[in-house]
This record gives C-alpha cells, sequence and structure tokens, in this order.
C-alpha cells in the first residue's frame, strides 16, 4: 500500500497552470526522485503536497496519505500532518531556521514539541543527530554563525526530528560538496529503511543518481519522462532528459587557460587566515590579473570563502599581504555571494534593491533589463521580495547586482550552487565571457571538483588541514565546456 498517493494535482495562478495534472506514489521503501531545472514546477510540487503554496496560488486534485484523502484546493486540512506523517526538508535554511536559536535547540524542539520528548531526552537526541551530520561542535551556534552548508545540514536535523514516516526532501544538499552530499543522501535512505517514503525534488544529477527507485523529469511544469531511476539514466528517451544530463560539469571540456602577463588586480604573498581561534590556511601566494579566472576548491570550512574575503579586505589576514591595484573605484572588488537569501534586503522588492544600486554606482537603469535577458531571468521577478522567488533565480540576480557595479574583481562564492545543470552552464558561460571580453578579474569558488578544472586558468585546491595547491594552466587545462559552447 502506498504511503502517499496523489492524483490530478495541478498548480495555478490565476488561471494560468504552473504544474500540469501529475499523479504519482509513494511506495514503503522505494525512493522517487522528481528531478528539473530551476523553474519547473519541482518545489510546486512539493508545497501542494504539503498544503503550504504561497496564498496567490492555487492547487486542485487528491493527495492520500495512510487512510486520509485531502483536497489540495483545502491546505489547512494538511496541518496536522506536519511533522508527524511529513517531515519537509527545506530548500532554504536561511528562511527556516529561527536566527534567535542556537543549533541544538531548533533541532531539540522538533524532538519534544511533535514527539513529545522529555528536555532533557529531547536535547540528547539533538546533539547525536547534529554529529551524525558533521556538525559536532557547532550546537551552541546561532543561523548567522554556520556556514551556508552548515545551515542546511541543521535544517536537515530539525526536519528529520518530528519522526514522520514520509519525507520530503526539497534540493536538501544544495550548496554541499560531494561528501557531504553522499552523506545526506546516505542518512535520507537509511531513514527511509523498509517502511518510510521518500521524495527527493533536485536538479542535482549526483543526487538524483544515488537513490535509485523511481524517477520523474518535469520541465515547465509537465512531465516529460519517468521511469526506474537507472533506466532512464542509461537511456533517456526525451531530448530534453538527454540535454540535462549532458550538462553535468563532469561531461564538460575543459576550458583553453589565458596567460596572465597583465599587472594583477589583486595579488597576496605568504598569506594566513584564520576564524573563530581556527587556524585554515598559511603560506598561500598568488595573483590575478585582468581576464583571469582564478578556481578555489575544496571542502566545507577549509577556508575557501576566508580567501576570497582577505583579498576583498572584509577580513584581516593574520600573516602575509594583500596588494589590490591602485586606482580602481570604491566599487570596483565585488563579491557574489554563497547565500543569496541573506544578502537581499527581505523586506524590499528585488526591483528596489537593484534600482539602489544602480543609483549609488551610477549606472543606467537600462542595463538591468539587458542583464535579465543575458541571464534568462523573468522581469516579473523584479515586483517580488527574496522570500517570494526560487533559490536559482535568486542567485543570478545576486549576478545581476553584481554585475551593475562595473567590477575589476568578482569573488564568486559558489555562484552556481544552488542552480540546475543547463542554467549553471549558462551562468558560468556568462562569467567568462565577462571576464575575458572586459578584463574582470575572476576568483571563483566552488566545491565541484569539475567544474573549476573546466573553467579555471589557475586552481588552487585547499584541504581541511590547510594545505594548498595550485595547478598553472600547463597543469591541467587542454580545450569552455562543450555544455557552454
Amino acid at each position: 500500500m502506498s504511503l502517499l498517493k496523489a492524483v490530478g494535482v495541478i498548480v495555478l495562478d490565476g488561471g494560468a497552470p504552473l504544474l500540469q495534472p501529475l499523479s504519482l506514489h509513494l511506495d514503503p521503501g522505494e525512493p522517487l526522485v522528481i528531478l528539473g531545472e530551476t523553474g519547473s514546477g519541482k518545489s510546486l510540487l512539493a508545497q501542494a503536497l504539503m498544503g503550504t503554496l504561497p496564498p496567490e496560488l492555487t492547487a486542485r486534485g487528491r493527495v492520500a496519505i495512510a487512510d486520509r484523502v485531502l483536497d489540495t484546493g483545502s491546505p489547512d486540512r494538511f496541518r496536522g500532518l506536519w511533522g508527524r506523517e511529513i517531515g519537509v526538508l527545506p530548500q532554504e535554511p536561511w528562511l527556516s531556521l529561527d536566527p534567535l536559536m542556537r543549533a541544538r535547540a531548533q533541532v531539540a524542539e522538533t524532538h519534544a514539541l511533535v514527539r513529545g520528548l522529555p528536555r532533557g531526552e529531547a536535547a540528547a537526541r539533538a546533539q547525536a543527530d547534529l554529529a551524525a551530520l558533521g556538525l559536532a561542535g557547532a550546537e551552541r551556534r546561532y543561523p548567522h554563525e554556520l556556514s551556508g552548508g552548515m545551515a542546511q545540514r541543521v535544517a536537515i536535523a530539525a526536519a528529520r526530528a518530528g519522526g514522520g514516516r514520509i519525507v520530503i526532501a526539497d534540493e536538501p544538499t544544495k550548496g554541499l560538496e560531494a561528501g557531504r552530499r553522499d552523506d545526506v543522501a546516505s542518512l535520507l535512505l537509511s531513514e527511509m529503511g523498509d517502511t518510510g517514503g521518500l521524495l527527493v525534488i533536485t536538479h542535482d544529477l549526483a543526487l538524483a543518481r544515488r537513490p535509485g527507485g523511481r524517477l520523474i523529469v518535469l520541465r515547465s511544469g509537465a512531465v516529460v519522462e519517468q521511469g526506474p531511476s537507472r533506466q532512464v539514466f542509461a537511456a533517456p528517451q526525451d531530448a530534453y532528459t538527454r540535454e540535462f544530463l549532458a550538462a553535468d560539469p563532469e561531461n564538460w571540456s575543459a576550458r583553453t587557460p589565458r596567460a596572465g602577463t597583465e599587472p594583477a588586480v589583486v595579488s597576496a604573498r605568504d598569506l594566513a587566515v584564520s576564524r573563530g581561534g581556527r587556524s585554515l590556511f598559511a603560506g598561500i601566494s598568488l595573483r590575478i590579473a585582468p581576464g583571469r579566472i582564478f578556481g578555489v576548491t575544496g571542502p566545507s570550512g577549509c577556508g575557501k570563502s576566508s580567501l576570497g574575503d582577505a583579498l576583498l579586505g572584509l577580513i584581516p589576514p593574520d600573516r602575509g599581504t594583500v596588494t589590490r591595484r591602485p586606482g580602481d573605484h570604491p566599487h570596483a572588488m565585488q563579491k557574489l555571494y554563497q547565500d543569496p537569501v541573506a544578502a537581499f534586503p527581505r523586506k524590499r522588492s528585488i526591483g528596489q534593491t537593484l534600482a539602489d544600486t544602480v543609483s549609488v554606482s551610477g549606472g543606467n537603469s537600462a542595463d538591468v533589463d539587458g542583464l535579465l535577458d543575458r541571464l534568462g531571468l523573468d522581469p516579473t521577478l523584479l515586483g517580488r521580495r527574496p522570500g517570494a522567488v526560487s533559490g536559482g533565480d535568486l542567485q543570478r540576480l545576486s549576478l545581476l547586482r553584481v554585475l551593475l557595479r562595473s567590477p575589476s574583481f568578482v569573488f564568486a562564492d559558489e555562484p552556481t550552487s544552488r542552480l540546475d545543470p543547463i542554467t549553471q552552464a549558462r551562468v558560468i558561460r556568462l562569467l567568462t565571457e565577462i571576464a575575458e571580453k572586459d578584463g574582470v578579474a575572476l576568483m571563483l569558488v566552488s566545491h565541484d571538483a569539475a567544474l573549476i578544472r573546466n573553467t579555471a586558468d589557475t586552481v588552487l585546491s585547499l584541504d581541511a588541514a590547510g594545505t594548498a595547491a595550485i595547478s598553472e594552466p600547463a597543469t591541467f587545462g587542454t580545450p569552455v565546456a562543450e555544455a557552454l559552447t
């Protein structure tokens, strides 16, 4: 008997369909993966199944959970199932975590209020949950003190704590490096076991392959292909599915490296950085010339973001020197943040924020329209607040805001971690074109080693022990990706 069965689920914006009629079933011990790019309707499906759609959207169709049959048009009836029957792993941890509660307290609260555990036992279970996700030592930190990947794992622990048999995981590994991604996937599969249900919604091809089970591919709100996961991945029948799989950075060809003979826009000599009393790395020297792409890769917590912050002057190094090209305007050094949700004012529309950027930078408002088109963004997004924009769209809007300032150096901190492979290829192509044509020095940080290897002119690899290794073009590069041409 299915744990969850959806029949004819539709999502409408007024009279316009955003999600075409979709039916699915979730069986005990068999994962179901919904795969698609940004805007395909994946998250709308999850919200319809949970009764959590935004008030301006409506749903139709039926959802059967255990012995209850619910009408998606009456979302209030779903409320009693939250946590107890269904747990949701959120797409945006920054929006789901209480900024005033420490990590352990957030997880313990679910154990206490949903499972009914005594306070002491709830705290002990929360401690164990965090340790299982590699967060031992972070239990007393507030959300703003956590990296994006750490915040995501705290949100996962809190969602699991209710003990619901069905877990809906909406992009649960977004922004995590391969090791952490695999850990989270293993944890979700072990929690499912033989009696639970797991619905994974993702654009991450590596995650989609991991659970096995069944796969549904969505595009523009409609199912284009479905079947056993192994069969779809081995022999996709639909042209869109084949295009999606080909856009994986592992399938890219390497970009032809460029020589950097001009004076550096930014350079560092014998740099050492620590945070929170812990040494991250030491002895790093580098230079990034105009038009060059300097790639940085390594596991979470190794110091990738801190290196970029030190180059920008946002944090002081322990030792060493940072030199920036004289004469650049005050806005020439820009950071493209890993978590755009935390970087945008929550109570202002996207359009208002971009207008402020144009005003401060002395730019032209017409530049916004051109960049919207180049980034594949719908102009209607400008009227929304950040909380009403998908993570992938918000990350591209962050790039748009940076480009409005005509930078000479951009520190791009995981700029595509929230994007599907097709959109990721488009954004990386745009970044490389801007670097080369406009002479922008680009520091590109990613946990995806294949993306860095096939995009950068020079690669700095960091490990958890603070060891650094720089690969020059002759060492790693030969003709950007076929997906980027």
